[in-house]
């Protein structure tokens, strides 16, 4: 082979290198294939979970217990267990549709969007954070920030943003998600002035249902000091097979 192809091949193979990503940037997994794995990990196929509730303010506490059943990002189901004040109330999702069976007066209320701001049975958590009438996935538009050392776990920064059609009432939601576990460790909740009005922050992670999880969830008013409702988890059960016709409005008043 003459020199001056020998050296022309060189070239090539050097622009070749140069332009063809590496193995690990293919790999590189985008913003919602991130959010997406960290969603997952949270719900299976399904769930079926044994959940404490703790209402804290500055000058008492109140507890709650309830029991929760999802199905994919179309069906959840929540049953009130304790006190026995709200016991029976339950709240459904079922596609785009959200309902609450309340007994004490044997109704069943289709909750409109607007209602899914709002405070979920007075805790610092709004109805979607609980029912999820809003998809994480699908709902919003994603990207990634960076990555940032969280209480000393690797994080992807990432920035959601909701789509136009979607009934969202947070101008932007940003999430950390552990690039290890993808486990979502905080998220903070902005309004439409682009002010900070609540952090949720997600720890003591756990083995449960055979996968790690976050067992307890605290979310915090940014305004309202001595203000948290905290989520615990005290057992999950994943890929359960739930027949699609559990989560159905006449169901939701004979959960037990």
């Amino acid at each position: 082979m003459k020199k001056h192809s020998i050296l022309n091949l060189l070239f090539l193979t050097s622009l070749l290198t140069f332009f063809t990503p590496s193995l690990e940037a293919q790999q590189e997994l985008t913003a919602k294939e991130i959010v997406e794995k960290a969603d997952e990990n949270m719900r299976g196929k399904s769930s079926v979970a044994d959940v404490d509730i703790q209402i804290i303010r500055p000058t008492w506490k109140r507890d709650m217990n309830m029991k929760s059943w999802t199905k994919g990002d179309d069906y959840s189901m929540i049953l009130v267990k304790s006190p026995a004040k709200e016991k029976g109330t339950a709240f459904l999702k079922r596609k785009k549709e959200v309902w609450n069976w309340i007994p004490s007066i044997e109704r069943n209320i289709k909750l409109p969007p607007s209602m899914m701001s709002q405070s979920w049975m007075g805790t610092d958590f709004t109805n979607d954070d609980l029912v999820k009438e809003a998809s994480t996935v699908q709902d919003y538009e994603h990207k990634i920030l960076g990555k940032e050392n969280l209480n000393g776990k690797e994080t992807y920064k990432i920035e959601m943003i909701p789509k136009p059609d979607a009934a969202i009432v947070w101008e932007k939601v940003i999430v950390w998600v552990d690039t290890r576990d993808f486990l979502q460790l905080k998220a903070e909740f902005y309004d439409e002035d682009g002010e900070l009005v609540n952090v949720m922050n997600s720890g003591e992670i756990k083995m449960m249902g055979g996968r790690k999880i976050t067992s307890v969830v605290e979310m915090i008013p940014v305004d309202k000091k001595g203000y948290k409702t905290l989520i615990i988890y005290n057992d999950i059960v994943f890929d359960k097979e739930i027949n699609d016709n559990f989560f159905t409005t006449r169901n939701m008043k004979q959960l037990k």
